[in-house]
């Protein structure tokens, strides 16, 4: 473990999130910002591109002073985290990183650069809706929509936002006030009802992820077609499994997303199958 990377670390906990010398260990960090994906490597369109976690180094004449942590997968660039050092906090590093992540993503052929989860009440994180064009999954479809103008009245508006059932509903972007001139169905109120209890109908989505063409995401031919997921690795206390030994594998929906099976599919989907054969799986 590098000295400096962890000496950013610290002072980036101590100057940020206000934490104590006994609260800073380099055990957090290393679970922290060093646990991540193994690193490997794949020869795509001529490109060689790295996969794994890795660290993006920021230095200011040989002296460390930011840095990104990402995960680099198949099709995308994964923004993680940042950390800086508080001498260089007006430097708008988090805007920077998000800049050469981007060049990133272009320049090395993973054609997507992900930002992470957007919390629209969260201030802090209202800078994402910055760098356009921008796109956030619709939690009921699983399609990506512009986040423009409208969709961002629409997250202002209410806690929960599903495009594709506001569409279906023909709500405004702005808070409702007047059910009345909807026009609704008595169907319609009743989907509008549980559209605004603020989670989505019916308690969860029923689709697997498998089936939404989401990029950057494997379909379910490709990981049925490209990995057996029963020779997949499980660390079952001291030892080592595979899938297939465990009970009622043979018998479980891969396209059950609360199924084990169907959630290790999800997982070796996004992760694609140079990683999975790379991986062990621990569930604890």
């Amino acid at each position: 473990m590098p000295e400096d990377a962890y000496a950013l670390f610290a002072d980036y906990q101590r100057h940020v999130h206000k934490e104590g010398p006994s609260e800073i260990t380099k055990t957090g960090f290393k679970r922290f910002l060093c646990s991540g994906i193994g690193q490997s490597s794949r020869l795509r369109n001529g490109v060689v591109q790295k996969l794994g976690s890795y660290h993006q180094c920021y230095r200011l004449d040989g002296r460390l002073v930011a840095m990104g942590v990402l995960d680099l997968l198949p099709g995308c660039v994964s923004s993680v985290y940042l950390i800086y050092h508080h001498d260089v906090k007006d430097w708008y590093f988090g805007k920077l990183s998000a800049l050469r992540e981007i060049v990133l993503a272009i320049e090395g052929g993973y054609q997507y650069y992900y930002m992470g989860f957007y919390i629209h009440s969260c201030i802090k994180m209202r800078y994402k809706n910055e760098y356009q064009p921008s796109y956030l999954l619709d939690p009921e479809t699983y399609s990506w929509d512009p986040l423009d103008a409208d969709y961002l009245a629409r997250l202002s508006a209410r806690k929960y936002v599903s495009l594709s059932l506001e569409r279906q509903l023909h709500l405004p972007p702005h808070k409702l006030t007047d059910i009345d001139k909807l026009g609704l169905d008595s169907e319609g109120l009743l989907r509008l009802r549980e559209y605004q209890q603020e989670v989505a109908p019916g308690g969860r989505s029923q689709s697997s992820a498998l089936g939404s063409r989401m990029p950057g995401l494997m379909s379910l031919e490709e990981v049925e077609g490209m990995i057996d997921l029963g020779k997949w690795s499980l660390k079952y206390g001291n030892m080592l499994v595979h899938l297939e030994e465990l009970s009622g594998w043979t018998t479980w929906d891969i396209q059950d997303p609360f199924s084990l099976k169907g959630a290790i599919a999800e997982l070796a989907a996004a992760l694609g199958p140079g990683l999975v054969s790379q991986l062990v799986l621990d569930l604890g």
